[in-house]
């Protein structure tokens, strides 16, 4: 699908923005130091930025995880220069890096910044961390923890502990659940719960909502993947794999929290991972396709695919392709040089951008 037929299907207000503006925006000076390369893409002539060089590896945070900063213009990621994996913080505009912390056992997945974005949240071996970003001060908050998510400012952290999804806030400590994975995501708006994850063995596995009042709640099972809660909390989107004759597909599927039957949202080509933006109306997909290994748009409205650059990685699962907050760039990750490294895409003319507060 050409660049220009995406403009026309999407929203008219974000179309009468775009007229008045030409389709190849000069392109602005990178910063002279950092490590970032601007490239034209091969398949799109799509201007893509690798924000980190290739003799080590970068890895980007878990996709539903907060790691850019719109306001202080930042983004927090593992990389393994120093000889094991560690948080830094690269600068946007500067393009500036610094080590946020030492570590002896990262679970580079794990790294995100709390709501006020004055600090980071990691697990280093089994331990919850919290370092500042301001100052070099590390706090351990947990111990015994495989995955964790931070509700909004205030509400204290989720975290799956000994096979329990427990909520922790300051001494005062919540179990939800029991069989719990490794994977939980605290759920947005006034009512406090969490996402969180049962495994069923060969790909299959179970959705479950838990709230601080009353039992979890079934929300999906089967080869689903890449769960996220809705702005509102009141239901999450995902990934379902469907086999139609000898090729898979994804679907994109919606789940009330409140439980009932799952709905299709739209389908996809072949996404091995997606994440959406702010307001759900735009989803950003990485392909599985060894014809195509591309990273793509999904209007949610239009259900039409645009490319909007390659990304060449061994295992399309773990390109991670998410919107910043604001819905003006997108980042992912690929080894398609080699080790994994980041890359960002500007997409501010073909996504209406999204205020941020």
């Amino acid at each position: 699908m050409t660049r220009r037929a995406m403009l026309v299907l999407l929203p008219a207000s974000l179309a009468a923005q775009t007229r008045g503006r030409s389709t190849k925006p000069k392109a602005r000076p990178l910063p002279s130091v950092g490590e970032f390369v601007r490239f034209a893409d091969p398949s799109t002539e799509t201007a893509v930025v690798r924000l980190t060089n290739t003799s080590s590896a970068s890895l980007l945070p878990a996709p539903s995880n907060r790691f850019v900063s719109v306001k202080e213009r930042f983004l927090v990621f593992s990389s393994d220069r120093t000889g094991k994996f560690a948080p830094f913080k690269v600068d946007l505009r500067s393009g500036l890096l610094r080590q946020i912390a030492e570590t002896s056992n990262l679970s580079p997945l794990s790294v995100s910044l709390a709501p006020h974005e004055r600090s980071l949240y990691f697990i280093d071996g089994s331990e919850l961390k919290e370092a500042d970003l301001a100052r070099p001060k590390v706090e351990t908050l947990a111990d015994n923890v495989a995955s964790f998510s931070a509700g909004p400012a205030g509400s204290g952290v989720f975290a799956v502990r000994g096979g329990k999804l427990q909520h922790l806030n300051g001494r005062d400590i919540t179990t939800l659940a029991e069989d719990v994975s490794d994977e939980c995501l605290a759920r947005p708006g006034a009512q406090t719960g969490c996402l969180f994850v049962r495994r069923q063995g060969d790909g299959m596995r179970e959705f479950w909502c838990a709230s601080l009042a009353g039992h979890p709640i079934l929300l999906a099972s089967g080869r689903v993947s890449d769960p996220y809660w809705t702005p509102e909390g009141d239901s999450i989107i995902f990934l379902r794999d469907v086999s139609r004759g000898d090729t898979l597909f994804s679907e994109i599927h919606e789940a009330a929290a409140s439980g009932g039957a799952e709905t299709l949202v739209t389908a996809t080509s072949q996404f091995a991972a997606f994440s959406p933006n702010g307001d759900g109306s735009v989803f950003v997909g990485a392909s599985r396709s060894k014809a195509q290994p591309d990273v793509m748009l999904l209007l949610r409205s239009g259900r039409s695919e645009m490319t909007l650059c390659e990304h060449r990685a061994s295992q399309p699962a773990q390109v991670c392709p998410v919107f910043s907050p604001d819905a003006r760039r997108v980042y992912f990750q690929s080894d398609r040089q080699g080790k994994p490294a980041i890359y960002s895409v500007n997409v501010e003319l073909l996504v209406e951008p999204l205020v941020t507060v």
